[in-house]
């Protein structure tokens, strides 16, 4: 079911870093395990073992930026290498800003960020593009 004026509402912080905004389009919100199977002899139900999470990659597009500099922050912080995890919620809000649903992220960290087309005329920063490597939602 699509809900006509739909947005995503992303506040993500960390130690000295945040970042706070809406978003028309959110991609990669899920997990994925890799577990190692196997049976033991006289055992007709195998055992299995965590062996690890894999990487998700958390994609937000088409947004604005509601804390002032906070992109320029991360970038800053990851040129100098010192990438900070982030961790927060993504929040799907209907067109009268009631909640639909929601997802935690921990872990994150800013792997790819596209600029907006530069106008002197915008008011507010807005995002193209923000790709965010974490390990899984809940």
């Amino acid at each position: 079911m699509a809900i006509s004026g739909a947005y995503f509402e992303v506040l993500l912080s960390g130690a000295g870093a945040a970042l706070a905004g809406s978003f028309l389009s959110v991609s990669g919100l899920g997990m994925e395990a890799e577990y190692e199977f196997y049976t033991e002899g006289g055992s007709s139900y195998p055992r299995c073992f965590l062996k690890g999470v894999r990487p998700q990659r958390l994609v937000l597009e088409q947004g604005v930026l509601t804390v002032a500099d906070s992109v320029s922050e991360l970038i800053n912080m990851v040129n100098l290498g010192r990438s900070v995890p982030l961790s927060g919620t993504v929040i799907l809000k209907d067109s009268f800003g009631g909640i639909q649903r929601e997802w935690t992220i921990t872990g994150a960290h800013l792997q790819r960020y596209i600029g907006p087309r530069l106008d002197s005329n915008q008011a507010q920063l807005a995002v193209s593009r923000m790709e965010l490597v974490y390990n899984g939602c809940c």
